[in-house]
Protein backbone atom coordinates (compact mmCIF):
# COMPACT_ATOMS: atom_id res chain seq x y z
CA UNK A 1 0.00 0.00 0.00
CA UNK A 2 1.77 3.41 -0.96
CA UNK A 3 2.21 6.03 1.63
CA UNK A 4 -0.06 8.43 1.80
CA UNK A 5 0.87 11.79 2.46
CA UNK A 6 -0.39 14.92 4.01
CA UNK A 7 -0.40 18.63 3.00
CA UNK A 8 -1.30 22.32 4.35
CA UNK A 9 -4.52 23.27 3.40
CA UNK A 10 -2.98 26.51 2.56
CA UNK A 11 -0.42 24.45 0.38
CA UNK A 12 2.44 26.64 0.78
CA UNK A 13 4.55 24.09 2.78
CA UNK A 14 5.97 20.41 2.42
CA UNK A 15 3.90 17.25 1.80
CA UNK A 16 4.82 14.76 4.94
CA UNK A 17 3.95 11.52 6.57
CA UNK A 18 0.92 10.81 9.15
CA UNK A 19 3.00 10.29 11.41
CA UNK A 20 5.63 13.95 11.34
CA UNK A 21 1.88 15.50 10.22
CA UNK A 22 0.71 15.03 13.43
CA UNK A 23 4.03 15.44 15.32
CA UNK A 24 4.02 18.90 13.81
CA UNK A 25 0.28 19.28 14.95
CA UNK A 26 -0.21 22.52 13.10
CA UNK A 27 1.55 23.47 9.14
CA UNK A 28 4.48 25.93 9.51
CA UNK A 29 2.20 27.81 7.00
CA UNK A 30 -0.59 28.19 9.52
CA UNK A 31 -2.88 25.44 7.60
CA UNK A 32 -4.21 22.37 9.13
CA UNK A 33 -2.93 19.14 7.26
CA UNK A 34 -4.83 17.09 5.17
CA UNK A 35 -4.22 13.95 3.90
CA UNK A 36 -3.85 14.35 -0.22
CA UNK A 37 -5.77 12.95 -1.42
CA UNK A 38 -8.66 11.85 0.64
CA UNK A 39 -8.18 8.00 0.01
CA UNK A 40 -10.85 6.39 -1.44
CA UNK A 41 -12.24 2.87 -1.28
CA UNK A 42 -14.07 0.56 -3.86
CA UNK A 43 -17.60 0.17 -3.53
CA UNK A 44 -17.24 -3.20 -1.44
CA UNK A 45 -16.22 -0.64 1.76
CA UNK A 46 -19.74 -0.34 2.66
CA UNK A 47 -20.55 -4.39 2.36
CA UNK A 48 -17.39 -5.20 4.28
CA UNK A 49 -18.11 -3.31 7.20
CA UNK A 50 -21.49 -4.65 7.60
CA UNK A 51 -19.97 -8.13 8.06
CA UNK A 52 -17.72 -6.90 11.13
CA UNK A 53 -17.94 -7.89 14.57
CA UNK A 54 -16.71 -5.55 16.33
CA UNK A 55 -16.03 -1.68 16.81
CA UNK A 56 -11.67 -1.83 16.28
CA UNK A 57 -12.47 -4.12 13.38
CA UNK A 58 -14.85 -1.64 11.55
CA UNK A 59 -12.60 1.05 12.48
CA UNK A 60 -9.64 -0.68 10.95
CA UNK A 61 -10.95 -1.54 8.25
CA UNK A 62 -12.28 2.35 7.23
CA UNK A 63 -9.02 3.98 8.07
CA UNK A 64 -5.67 1.68 7.47
CA UNK A 65 -5.06 3.26 4.22
CA UNK A 66 -4.87 6.99 5.75
CA UNK A 67 -2.02 5.11 7.99
CA UNK A 68 -0.19 3.93 5.24
CA UNK A 69 3.43 4.26 5.70
CA UNK A 70 3.06 5.03 9.35
CA UNK A 71 4.98 3.75 12.13
CA UNK A 72 1.86 2.41 13.41
CA UNK A 73 0.11 0.89 10.35
CA UNK A 74 1.35 -2.74 11.58
CA UNK A 75 0.39 -1.98 15.55
CA UNK A 76 -2.92 -0.44 14.24
CA UNK A 77 -5.47 -3.29 15.06
CA UNK A 78 -3.53 -3.68 18.73
CA UNK A 79 -3.80 0.09 18.94
CA UNK A 80 -7.62 0.53 18.20
CA UNK A 81 -8.86 -2.83 20.41
CA UNK A 82 -6.90 -0.71 23.25
CA UNK A 83 -8.07 2.63 22.73
CA UNK A 84 -11.33 2.09 21.64
CA UNK A 85 -12.48 -0.70 24.70
CA UNK A 86 -16.04 0.63 25.43
CA UNK A 87 -19.32 0.73 24.03
CA UNK A 88 -21.05 2.73 21.03
CA UNK A 89 -24.20 1.64 21.21
CA UNK A 90 -26.87 2.94 18.38
CA UNK A 91 -30.08 3.58 20.86
CA UNK A 92 -33.85 3.29 19.35
CA UNK A 93 -35.89 6.21 20.31
CA UNK A 94 -38.60 5.69 17.43
CA UNK A 95 -38.26 2.78 15.09
CA UNK A 96 -41.05 3.21 12.96
CA UNK A 97 -39.76 6.93 12.34
CA UNK A 98 -36.44 5.76 11.90
CA UNK A 99 -34.75 8.03 14.94
CA UNK A 100 -31.72 6.72 16.55
CA UNK A 101 -29.08 8.11 18.93
CA UNK A 102 -25.44 6.69 18.74
CA UNK A 103 -24.15 7.41 22.46
CA UNK A 104 -20.31 8.19 22.01
CA UNK A 105 -20.06 9.00 25.48
CA UNK A 106 -19.38 5.43 27.53
CA UNK A 107 -15.52 6.41 27.60
CA UNK A 108 -13.33 6.88 30.36
CA UNK A 109 -14.47 10.41 31.04
CA UNK A 110 -18.28 10.53 29.61
CA UNK A 111 -17.70 12.49 26.12
CA UNK A 112 -16.75 11.74 22.83
CA UNK A 113 -14.01 13.20 22.54
CA UNK A 114 -12.88 10.30 24.49
CA UNK A 115 -12.57 8.40 20.65
CA UNK A 116 -9.79 11.01 19.64
CA UNK A 117 -7.89 11.72 22.62
CA UNK A 118 -7.58 7.86 23.16
CA UNK A 119 -6.49 7.20 19.86
CA UNK A 120 -4.03 9.80 19.43
CA UNK A 121 -2.42 9.01 22.87
CA UNK A 122 -1.49 5.43 22.06
CA UNK A 123 -0.68 7.04 18.62
CA UNK A 124 1.56 9.17 19.79
CA UNK A 125 3.28 7.23 21.94
CA UNK A 126 4.39 4.87 19.41
CA UNK A 127 5.93 7.91 17.43
CA UNK A 128 7.67 9.15 20.49
CA UNK A 129 9.17 6.01 21.08
CA UNK A 130 10.75 6.19 18.05
CA UNK A 131 12.33 9.72 18.75
CA UNK A 132 14.78 11.09 21.53
CA UNK A 133 12.54 14.49 21.69
CA UNK A 134 10.22 15.43 24.86
CA UNK A 135 6.55 16.56 23.55
CA UNK A 136 4.71 19.32 24.88
CA UNK A 137 0.92 18.92 23.83
CA UNK A 138 -1.05 22.14 24.02
CA UNK A 139 -4.82 21.58 23.66
CA UNK A 140 -7.51 24.79 24.07
CA UNK A 141 -10.99 23.13 25.63
CA UNK A 142 -14.37 24.57 25.67
CA UNK A 143 -15.49 21.67 27.87
CA UNK A 144 -14.94 17.72 26.56
CA UNK A 145 -11.71 18.32 24.62
CA UNK A 146 -9.71 18.72 27.75
CA UNK A 147 -10.59 16.08 30.21
CA UNK A 148 -10.36 13.95 27.27
CA UNK A 149 -7.06 14.98 26.63
CA UNK A 150 -5.81 14.61 30.15
CA UNK A 151 -7.16 10.88 30.74
CA UNK A 152 -5.79 10.15 27.42
CA UNK A 153 -2.08 10.80 28.14
CA UNK A 154 -2.08 10.90 31.68
CA UNK A 155 1.34 9.46 33.00
CA UNK A 156 2.46 8.89 29.40
CA UNK A 157 6.35 8.94 29.64
CA UNK A 158 8.06 12.08 27.59
CA UNK A 159 4.96 13.80 26.85
CA UNK A 160 3.47 16.60 29.02
CA UNK A 161 0.11 17.96 28.77
CA UNK A 162 -1.19 21.66 28.74
CA UNK A 163 -4.72 22.24 28.84
CA UNK A 164 -6.10 25.55 28.01
CA UNK A 165 -10.01 26.26 29.38
CA UNK A 166 -11.75 29.59 29.85
CA UNK A 167 -12.18 30.75 33.07
CA UNK A 168 -15.87 30.68 34.42
CA UNK A 169 -17.15 28.73 30.91
CA UNK A 170 -16.87 25.48 31.40
CA UNK A 171 -19.16 23.18 34.05
CA UNK A 172 -18.02 22.48 37.49
CA UNK A 173 -17.88 18.71 36.52
CA UNK A 174 -15.85 19.69 33.28
CA UNK A 175 -13.46 21.87 35.42
CA UNK A 176 -12.70 18.78 37.39
CA UNK A 177 -12.12 16.30 34.99
CA UNK A 178 -9.59 18.73 33.52
CA UNK A 179 -7.87 20.05 37.07
CA UNK A 180 -7.68 16.85 38.82
CA UNK A 181 -5.12 14.52 37.21
CA UNK A 182 -1.91 16.01 38.39
CA UNK A 183 1.55 14.30 37.40
CA UNK A 184 2.53 15.57 33.64
CA UNK A 185 -1.05 17.31 32.86
CA UNK A 186 -1.19 20.79 34.14
CA UNK A 187 -4.04 23.39 33.74
CA UNK A 188 -4.53 26.75 32.61
CA UNK A 189 -7.51 28.66 33.65
CA UNK A 190 -7.94 31.62 31.18
CA UNK A 191 -9.54 35.01 32.14
CA UNK A 192 -11.13 34.91 28.40
CA UNK A 193 -13.06 32.79 25.52
CA UNK A 194 -12.30 29.35 23.99
CA UNK A 195 -10.93 31.29 20.91
CA UNK A 196 -8.85 32.88 23.35
CA UNK A 197 -7.33 29.50 24.45
CA UNK A 198 -7.42 28.17 20.86
CA UNK A 199 -5.72 31.47 19.44
CA UNK A 200 -2.75 31.17 22.29
CA UNK A 201 -2.28 27.54 21.12
CA UNK A 202 -1.28 28.38 17.48
CA UNK A 203 0.45 31.23 18.67
CA UNK A 204 2.89 29.02 20.03
CA UNK A 205 2.96 26.90 17.79
CA UNK A 206 3.79 28.89 15.11
CA UNK A 207 6.44 30.97 16.96
CA UNK A 208 7.59 30.07 20.79
CA UNK A 209 11.38 28.48 20.60
CA UNK A 210 12.09 25.45 22.60
CA UNK A 211 15.01 23.58 23.10
CA UNK A 212 15.86 21.09 20.36
CA UNK A 213 14.99 18.48 22.35
CA UNK A 214 11.44 19.74 23.48
CA UNK A 215 8.82 19.89 20.83
CA UNK A 216 5.70 21.65 20.61
CA UNK A 217 1.62 20.65 19.11
CA UNK A 218 -1.25 20.16 19.67
CA UNK A 219 -4.09 18.07 20.78
CA UNK A 220 -6.66 19.37 19.64
CA UNK A 221 -8.85 18.63 16.31
CA UNK A 222 -6.40 20.86 14.49
CA UNK A 223 -3.89 17.78 14.52
CA UNK A 224 -4.73 15.51 12.06
CA UNK A 225 -4.53 12.47 14.59
CA UNK A 226 -7.81 13.56 16.92
CA UNK A 227 -9.65 14.15 13.90
CA UNK A 228 -9.49 10.52 11.69
CA UNK A 229 -10.69 8.03 14.87
CA UNK A 230 -13.69 10.11 14.39
CA UNK A 231 -14.21 9.44 11.12
CA UNK A 232 -14.84 5.73 12.25
CA UNK A 233 -17.81 5.57 14.31
CA UNK A 234 -19.33 7.02 11.31
CA UNK A 235 -18.81 3.74 9.67
CA UNK A 236 -20.21 2.04 13.16
CA UNK A 237 -23.36 3.87 12.97
CA UNK A 238 -23.77 2.44 9.44
CA UNK A 239 -22.98 -1.25 10.18
CA UNK A 240 -25.55 -1.19 13.11
CA UNK A 241 -28.09 0.35 10.83
CA UNK A 242 -26.84 -1.45 7.90
CA UNK A 243 -27.68 1.45 5.83
CA UNK A 244 -27.21 4.67 4.48
CA UNK A 245 -28.10 7.18 7.24
CA UNK A 246 -29.38 11.20 8.12
CA UNK A 247 -26.25 12.51 10.11
CA UNK A 248 -27.07 15.22 12.69
CA UNK A 249 -23.99 16.36 14.78
CA UNK A 250 -23.91 19.08 17.72
CA UNK A 251 -21.06 20.94 16.37
CA UNK A 252 -18.70 23.71 17.50
CA UNK A 253 -14.79 23.38 16.20
CA UNK A 254 -16.05 21.56 13.29
CA UNK A 255 -13.83 18.40 13.87
CA UNK A 256 -17.03 15.97 14.92
CA UNK A 257 -18.74 16.39 11.64
CA UNK A 258 -15.40 17.12 9.22
CA UNK A 259 -14.86 13.54 10.17
CA UNK A 260 -17.94 12.69 8.95
CA UNK A 261 -17.62 13.76 5.82
CA UNK A 262 -14.02 12.22 5.48
CA UNK A 263 -15.56 9.37 5.71
CA UNK A 264 -17.78 10.28 3.16
CA UNK A 265 -15.26 10.47 0.91
CA UNK A 266 -14.03 7.67 1.26
CA UNK A 267 -16.36 6.08 0.10
CA UNK A 268 -18.92 5.16 2.96
CA UNK A 269 -22.29 5.99 2.23
CA UNK A 270 -23.97 8.53 3.74
CA UNK A 271 -28.16 10.41 3.25
CA UNK A 272 -27.03 14.00 4.31
CA UNK A 273 -24.99 15.91 7.06
CA UNK A 274 -26.52 18.47 9.47
CA UNK A 275 -24.59 20.37 11.53
CA UNK A 276 -26.45 22.06 14.94
CA UNK A 277 -24.71 24.84 16.38
CA UNK A 278 -26.06 27.02 19.34
CA UNK A 279 -26.29 30.80 18.55
CA UNK A 280 -22.71 31.15 17.85
CA UNK A 281 -24.07 30.94 14.00
CA UNK A 282 -20.93 31.54 12.18
CA UNK A 283 -21.38 28.09 9.71
CA UNK A 284 -24.86 28.50 9.06
CA UNK A 285 -24.07 32.11 8.10
CA UNK A 286 -21.51 30.99 5.54
CA UNK A 287 -24.03 28.84 3.97
CA UNK A 288 -26.60 31.09 3.22
CA UNK A 289 -24.26 34.26 2.23
CA UNK A 290 -20.88 32.82 1.52
CA UNK A 291 -19.29 35.11 4.12
CA UNK A 292 -17.49 34.03 6.36
CA UNK A 293 -17.59 36.02 9.60
CA UNK A 294 -15.43 34.75 12.75
CA UNK A 295 -16.81 36.71 16.18
CA UNK A 296 -16.33 36.85 19.74
CA UNK A 297 -18.32 33.84 21.33
CA UNK A 298 -21.42 33.83 22.82
CA UNK A 299 -21.78 31.55 26.27
CA UNK A 300 -24.99 29.41 25.91
CA UNK A 301 -25.97 25.71 27.91
CA UNK A 302 -24.18 23.94 25.67
CA UNK A 303 -21.43 25.30 26.09
CA UNK A 304 -18.27 22.98 24.34
CA UNK A 305 -20.06 24.09 21.52
CA UNK A 306 -19.49 28.03 21.99
CA UNK A 307 -16.83 28.70 19.31
CA UNK A 308 -17.17 31.89 17.46
CA UNK A 309 -14.13 30.94 15.22
CA UNK A 310 -14.39 27.16 14.45
CA UNK A 311 -10.91 25.52 13.13
CA UNK A 312 -11.85 22.96 11.39
CA UNK A 313 -13.97 25.49 8.76
CA UNK A 314 -10.69 25.40 7.37
CA UNK A 315 -10.52 21.76 6.30
CA UNK A 316 -14.47 22.05 5.36
CA UNK A 317 -13.26 24.98 3.01
CA UNK A 318 -10.59 23.01 1.46
CA UNK A 319 -13.09 20.17 0.56
CA UNK A 320 -15.49 21.99 -1.04
CA UNK A 321 -13.27 24.47 -2.83
CA UNK A 322 -13.74 27.49 -0.85
CA UNK A 323 -17.46 26.98 -2.30
CA UNK A 324 -20.63 27.93 0.02
CA UNK A 325 -22.73 26.34 -2.48
CA UNK A 326 -20.50 22.93 -3.43
CA UNK A 327 -20.32 22.98 0.93
CA UNK A 328 -24.34 23.38 0.85
CA UNK A 329 -24.93 20.77 -1.41
CA UNK A 330 -23.46 18.25 1.31
CA UNK A 331 -23.88 19.61 4.61
CA UNK A 332 -26.62 21.48 6.20
CA UNK A 333 -26.60 23.89 9.11
CA UNK A 334 -29.00 25.25 12.02
CA UNK A 335 -28.39 27.50 14.69
CA UNK A 336 -30.28 26.54 17.66
CA UNK A 337 -31.50 28.74 20.93
CA UNK A 338 -30.90 28.32 24.52
CA UNK A 339 -34.58 28.29 24.49
CA UNK A 340 -35.00 25.80 21.43
CA UNK A 341 -32.23 23.68 23.28
CA UNK A 342 -34.38 23.24 26.76
CA UNK A 343 -37.93 22.51 24.75
CA UNK A 344 -36.23 19.62 23.30
CA UNK A 345 -34.50 18.28 25.97
CA UNK A 346 -37.92 18.40 27.74
CA UNK A 347 -39.74 16.87 24.67
CA UNK A 348 -37.31 13.91 24.45
CA UNK A 349 -37.84 13.25 27.88
CA UNK A 350 -41.51 13.36 28.12
CA UNK A 351 -42.07 12.06 24.78
CA UNK A 352 -39.28 8.65 24.89
CA UNK A 353 -38.02 8.64 28.62
CA UNK A 354 -34.45 9.61 27.24
CA UNK A 355 -32.31 12.19 29.05
CA UNK A 356 -29.84 14.24 26.69
CA UNK A 357 -27.22 16.37 27.71
CA UNK A 358 -27.59 20.03 26.31
CA UNK A 359 -25.29 19.88 23.07
CA UNK A 360 -27.16 16.53 22.11
CA UNK A 361 -30.57 18.54 22.75
CA UNK A 362 -29.30 21.08 20.22
CA UNK A 363 -28.80 17.89 16.98
CA UNK A 364 -32.59 17.24 18.10
CA UNK A 365 -33.96 20.86 17.96
CA UNK A 366 -32.21 20.53 14.68
CA UNK A 367 -33.92 17.47 13.30
CA UNK A 368 -37.19 19.80 14.24
CA UNK A 369 -36.26 23.01 13.21
CA UNK A 370 -35.30 21.72 9.77
CA UNK A 371 -38.05 19.23 9.32
CA UNK A 372 -35.81 16.31 8.73
CA UNK A 373 -38.24 13.09 7.71
CA UNK A 374 -36.83 9.94 8.51
CA UNK A 375 -38.13 6.46 8.77
CA UNK A 376 -37.79 2.82 8.90
CA UNK A 377 -35.95 2.54 5.10
CA UNK A 378 -34.28 6.24 5.61
CA UNK A 379 -33.17 6.43 9.46
CA UNK A 380 -31.70 9.39 10.83
CA UNK A 381 -28.81 9.33 13.83
CA UNK A 382 -28.38 12.22 16.06
CA UNK A 383 -25.05 12.03 17.38
CA UNK A 384 -24.59 12.11 21.66
CA UNK A 385 -22.21 13.62 22.35
CA UNK A 386 -21.79 13.86 26.43
CA UNK A 387 -23.91 12.00 29.32
CA UNK A 388 -26.13 14.03 30.71
CA UNK A 389 -24.71 14.08 34.27
CA UNK A 390 -22.01 16.69 32.67
CA UNK A 391 -24.28 19.23 32.48
CA UNK A 392 -26.95 17.90 35.63
CA UNK A 393 -27.98 21.60 36.48
CA UNK A 394 -29.26 22.44 33.67
CA UNK A 395 -30.99 18.92 32.36
CA UNK A 396 -32.54 18.38 35.95
CA UNK A 397 -33.80 22.22 35.74
CA UNK A 398 -35.90 21.42 32.28
CA UNK A 399 -36.90 17.68 33.35
CA UNK A 400 -37.16 18.17 36.71
CA UNK A 401 -35.99 14.89 37.67
CA UNK A 402 -32.62 13.89 39.45
CA UNK A 403 -29.68 12.90 37.74
CA UNK A 404 -27.64 10.26 39.40
CA UNK A 405 -24.06 10.97 38.98
CA UNK A 406 -21.67 7.99 37.46
CA UNK A 407 -19.48 6.78 39.88
CA UNK A 408 -16.15 8.32 37.84
CA UNK A 409 -18.04 11.46 38.34
CA UNK A 410 -18.51 11.29 41.83
CA UNK A 411 -14.59 10.43 42.07
CA UNK A 412 -13.57 13.38 40.36
CA UNK A 413 -15.25 15.87 42.31
CA UNK A 414 -14.02 14.79 45.57
CA UNK A 415 -10.36 15.73 44.01
CA UNK A 416 -8.43 18.52 44.92
CA UNK A 417 -8.49 21.51 41.67
CA UNK A 418 -4.55 22.07 40.67
CA UNK A 419 -5.02 24.81 38.07
CA UNK A 420 -3.58 28.27 37.08
CA UNK A 421 -4.74 31.32 36.59
CA UNK A 422 -3.60 33.56 33.60
CA UNK A 423 -4.74 36.60 31.48
CA UNK A 424 -5.67 35.82 28.06
CA UNK A 425 -2.31 36.96 26.76
CA UNK A 426 0.37 35.47 24.75
CA UNK A 427 3.23 36.97 27.36
CA UNK A 428 1.27 35.75 30.56
CA UNK A 429 0.82 31.74 28.51
CA UNK A 430 4.42 31.61 27.37
CA UNK A 431 5.44 32.16 31.31
CA UNK A 432 3.71 29.14 32.06
CA UNK A 433 4.56 27.20 29.72
CA UNK A 434 8.57 28.06 30.35
CA UNK A 435 7.79 26.79 33.74
CA UNK A 436 6.40 23.51 32.01
CA UNK A 437 9.32 23.12 29.60
CA UNK A 438 11.24 23.82 33.04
Amino acid sequence: MDKTIYTSTRGSTQALSFDEAIFQGLAPDGGLYMPSPIPSFDKDLASDIVKLDSYPEVAERLIQRLLAGSVIEKELSSVLHDAFNFEIPLITLDEDQGLYVLELFHGPTLAFKDVGARFMARTFSSVVGKRSERIIILAATSGDTGSAVANGFLGVPNIDVCILYPKGKVSLLQEKQITTNGQNVHALEVDGSFDDCQALVKHALNSYKTASDVHLTTANSINISRLIPQSTYYAWAYAQAQQSVKYIVPSGNFGNITSGIFAHKMGLPVDSFTASVNSNDIVPNYLSTGLYEPKASISTISNAMDVGAPSNFERLKTIYHASHIEMGSNLQSVSISDTLTKTALKSVYEKYGYVMCPHTATAYAALKERNIKSDRANPTVVLATAHPAKFGDTVEEVIGKEIELPQVLKDCMVKEKLSTEIAANYEAFSEQLAKIIG
